[in-house]
Order: C-alpha cells, then sequence, then structure tokens
C-alpha cells in the first residue's frame, strides 16, 4: 500500500540533506502514479519512476462508495492523502501493482532489470545466506562472513571481502544484530558475550518503534465477487483463478484506508495526558495523522477458527487501526555472537498510556463508520470488546437500517453508539490483550549525533568505523504516519545518491 509519510515527518529527522522537501522528490523520483481520480492532486506525485501505483485489477467500487458515504456522514472529506500533506481523510486505496497486475516491490522494479541487462556483471545476490557479522581490520570494514541460512551440518562461515565499503541493509530488527555480532554496539553487552568491542555505540538496538495494529470483523452484506474471502477459504480455487487470469490476482482486499485526527471536540473529551500530546505534537501540525485506518473486504484472520457449517458461511469486512506515531520505545540486543540464538526483544507496547487512549478512540470511530455503512450486518462479537451485559455498545446481530440509508443525511442522523466508564475498561481490556505489530519495524539504529544515541550520521556511516553504512529503516530517528515500504524506497534512494557521489557516480 502506498501510503507515503507527511513531509513534516521528515523535518522531525532534523538532519541536513533528510528534510521533507528532500525526500518527497526522492519519492516521487521513484514511483510511476497511474491514477486520474479528480480527488488526486497530481503534482503531488512522481510519473516516471520505476514503481508503478495503480488500483489493481479489481476495485468494487460498490464497496468504496458505500465507506466514503458513511465517512462523509461524519466530516471525514474524500481526499488524496497521499500528498505528502494531508492528514485528515479518507481514500480509495491505491496498491503496489502494474498496469499488467503484478506486485511492484524493489527487487522487481530494481534489481530485476539490471540482472537482465547484462550491463552489470559484478552485480551477484546469495539467496538463503545468513550473515554471521562483519570483518573489520582495526575500526576498518574489510568484509563479510556468511553462512548457508540452513546449515545443519555447521559449515564454515564464507569470507567476501570488500574494497570500498560495506552497506547494511537487514532491515530494524536485523541490522543492530548483525552490528553487535560485529563488534558494534553497547560494550557492555559485547564484552558479556565474548566479543572483541570496535566501536561503542551504546544506541545500536535501542529506540525501536512500531506502528501498533489492532482490526475488528463485521458481518457484512458483500457477494462473491466483491469479498476477498472467497480465495480465503478456498470457495473459490486459486490455481483456476490464477489460470483464468480473475482480477482478485492483482488485489490484496484492502480498497479504502485513510488518515484520521480527532476534532477538537473528540480531543476535549480524552484524557488530559492525551491532550497535552495533542496540544505538542499535533494540534499545529495539521498534515499529522492520529491513527491510520483501512478496510479489508473480508476476514482478517483464520476462517477455520470461524467453524461456519458447510454451505452456510457470512461475508465479511475487517476494519484495521494503527496509532500513527506510537509512544512507545523499545530495544532489540543479542543474547549470543551466535546468529541463530533468539534476540533479547521489547517492544514497549502500550507503555505510555496515551498509546492507548488513541486506540481506544480509534474503536470507537471506526465502528461508527461501519454503522453508517449498508454492507454493515452487525459485528462479529468474538472480535470486539467483550462489553458488560445490558450494556448500550453491546455488539449487535443484523444492520442499523433495514434496506440501507437512502442519503448521506440519514447517515449522518444515527445516533452513536453510547459508552459508559465499564464500556471503555472492556476496550482497553480488549486492546492490550489484542494488540499486535504492524510489521514497520524502523529507529534501532537511528540517524542522530553520536551524544544523543546515534549509530549512523547524514551520510550514513556507523559511527567509530570506516568503510560502513546502514541503508534501512533503522536509521529513521523518529516514526512515520504511514505504511513504511515508502518511506525505505526512499532511504534506499538517498543512499543510493550518497554512496554514488562518494564513488563519483552520477546516480540517474
Amino acid at each position: 500500500m502506498p501510503k507515503p509519510a507527511s513531509a513534516v515527518d521528515f523535518d522531525s529527522w532534523k538532519t541536513e540533506g533528510w528534510d521533507g522537501e528532500t525526500l518527497t522528490a526522492l519519492a516521487n523520483k521513484a514511483e510511476n502514479h497511474l491514477l486520474g481520480d479528480a480527488e488526486i492532486n497530481k503534482s503531488a506525485h512522481g510519473h516516471s519512476g520505476p514503481v508503478q501505483i495503480t488500483y489493481g485489477t479489481q476495485l468494487p467500487k460498490n464497496n468504496n462508495d458505500d465507506l466514503l458515504g458513511a465517512a462523509e456522514a461524519l466530516g471525514i472529506p474524500h481526499r488524496d492523502v497521499q500528498d505528502f500533506q494531508t492528514g485528515h481523510g479518507f481514500e480509495r486505496c491505491a496498491k503496489y501493482i502494474g498496469s499488467d497486475g503484478r506486485r511492484q516491490d524493489t527487487a522487481h522494479c530494481y534489481l530485476h532489470p539490471l540482472m537482465r541487462s547484462g550491463d552489470c556483471p559484478n552485480l551477484h545476490i546469495l539467496t538463503s545466506s545468513l550473515v554471521r557479522g562483519i570483518r573489520f581490520d582495526g575500526t576498518r570494514a574489510i568484509g563479510v562472513e556468511y553462512e548457508p541460512t540452513e546449515n545443519p551440518d555447521g559449515a564454515a562461515a564464507v569470507f567476501i571481502g570488500a574494497k570500498k565499503q560495506i552497506v547494511v541493509a537487514a532491515g530494524a530488527l536485523n541490522t543492530p544484530l548483525i552490528l553487535e555480532r560485529s563488534g558494534v554496539g553497547k560494550g557492555d553487552l559485547l564484552r558479556e558475550h565474548g566479543i572483541n568491542v570496535v566501536s561503542d555505540l551504546p544506541g545500536v538496538g535501542e529506540d525501536y518503534q512500531d506502528h501498533h495494529l489492532l482490526t475488528y470483523p463485521y458481518k457484512a452484506f458483500l457477494t462473491a465477487e466483491n469479498s476477498f474471502g472467497e480465495l480465503l477459504t478456498g470457495r473459490e480455487d486459486f490455481f483456476k483463478a490464477m489460470a483464468e487470469g480473475s482480477s482478485k490476482m492483482a488485489w490484496n482486499g484492502i480498497d479504502l484506508a485513510g488518515k484520521l485526527r480527532p476534532s477538537e471536540e473528540e480531543v476535549a473529551q480524552l484524557d488530559p495526558a492525551f491532550q497535552e500530546c495533542w496540544e505538542r505534537d499535533f494540534k499545529h501540525q495539521p498534515s499529522r495523522p492520529v491513527i491510520f485506518f483501512a478496510y479489508f473486504f473480508g476476514y482478517f484472520g483464520d476462517y477455520a477458527a470461524l467453524n461456519e457449517p458447510v454451505g452456510e458461511h457470512a461475508y465479511y469486512i475487517t476494519s484495521g487501526t494503527f496509532t500513527a506515531y506510537p509512544y512507545a520505545r523499545g530495544s532489540i540486543h543479542i543474547t549470543a555472537d551466535d546468529p541463530r540464538a533468539p534476540p533479547d526483544f521489547v517492544t514497549g507496547y502500550l507503555k505510555n498510556p496515551v498509546d492507548l487512549t488513541k486506540q481506544v478512540w480509534a474503536y470507537k470511530k471506526q465502528r461508527e463508520i461501519m454503522r453508517r455503512t449498508d454492507k454493515y450486518a452487525g459485528e462479529m462479537a468474538a472480535g470486539h470488546p467483550a462489553f458488560p451485559a445490558g450494556s448500550m455498545a453491546a455488539c449487535r446481530d443484523g444492520p442499523v437500517v433495514e434496506g440501507g440509508f437512502k442519503s448521506v443525511e440519514d447517515r449522518a442522523a444515527l445516533s452513536p453508539v453510547q459508552y459508559s466508564k465499564e464500556d471503555d475498561a472492556a476496550i482497553e481490556d480488549w486492546i492490550r490483550s489484542h494488540l499486535e505489530t504492524g510489521w514497520h519495524s524502523i529507529g534501532t539504529c537511528k540517524m542522530a549525533p553520536r551524544e544523543q544515541g546515534g549509530v549512523v550520521d547524514k551520510h550514513l556511516n556507523v559511527y567509530g568505523t570506516q568503510g560502513l553504512k546502514i541503508a534501512d529503516l533503522s536509521i529513521a530517528p523518529e516514526n512515520v504516519g504511514a505504511n513504511t515500504y515508502n518511506t525505505a524506497i526512499i532511504v534506499g534512494e538517498k543512499a543510493a545518491q550518497i554512496i554514488g557521489n562518494e564513488l563519483g557516480l552520477t546516480i540517474d
């Protein structure tokens, strides 16, 4: 999902050359935005890059129009939330899918063309390989040691030498572990595991950040044609659909998404701790959302667990919410010099109670949106908080309005669900027990001054070493209110410029 950050997110990194204006230009350099909706600001997007952005080959318009109408009834506008400026609005969900229906991942858009061209004989890709560590001569990185990922016979590590530099791009969970096994990290930790200290950098593995995800299923009035559940359950044969070129083969089931902020009236009803954070971090930066919303046209879970009778199945829509800028901070560190040893991983989820407040607000907001759709057929109770008996907020079975709404005004006139203190407690309990990763890990080798816990400088050089850089999301010093894939592409583009300039190369 090409949901980019707001430009102010990059400004918050406070690093020369990594500001919003510079990095949004690199985002546009990478993309070929092929959408033409009236709501889309075409000047905010790139149109000649290697990564195509489309709606894919399946876009059930009636599903989207229904949800857009529900959002409009709550004062949520239909906007281009990919323009690096909009922090509040809903849109039809663009996808990293090409006009030919193929996924637009970085391997196929960047690496594979080079491999096919025959112009890069020095490009070698070693798959199924596990990096043990980086070898140093003093503080200069001189090569990498790796072994087969599956290594039951204990084959010795292979060494590859580097004449100029090594770039680590193993992601926010693996890059700090590679550095620590190589002697770069908190000195006391390294010595505890018998590792020679090359550079004492306490920031390695610290300041882990993520986006906190929750999903809520609803029974829905869908059909086999506009439900992703047919493929997930096997009611629609995957291989037959592939052979016949079904439009669902270039669909992820997520067709509507948005970035949302609470109104001032809603903020006033939330707790003082949230209000303080709102005043400091959000109120004066309208491009920063509090929660990211997405709707999946199916059940986002294991259908087998539903135990539906054969031939008697329901259709579902799943609402997903993730915290755009969690205050939680965690860490990840080695527990041994063995690359297969499990790490010491602390997520930090919900350490800050404001993150919980955000998700309570998000639960109520996503539910009000769903209740105002014609597709809504009631909550799937097992996927929602266990409200106390007799609660006004109890889950219901069936639509709010039989036959559907007649207008946006009818949707707006629907009374909101009333929640008691006991209901709020039930929502909080549910969030604590069901919160999960958004798979958006960042920040564990952040780009910042060394005395502030930084690991790399603005040129991506690892402090205290020579010939070693990092180029992945571990370098992000602050979170981004977006799907992090787009930010990863931006980091890659910026790294290519930096490395190219140092090597005297021209980077197109």
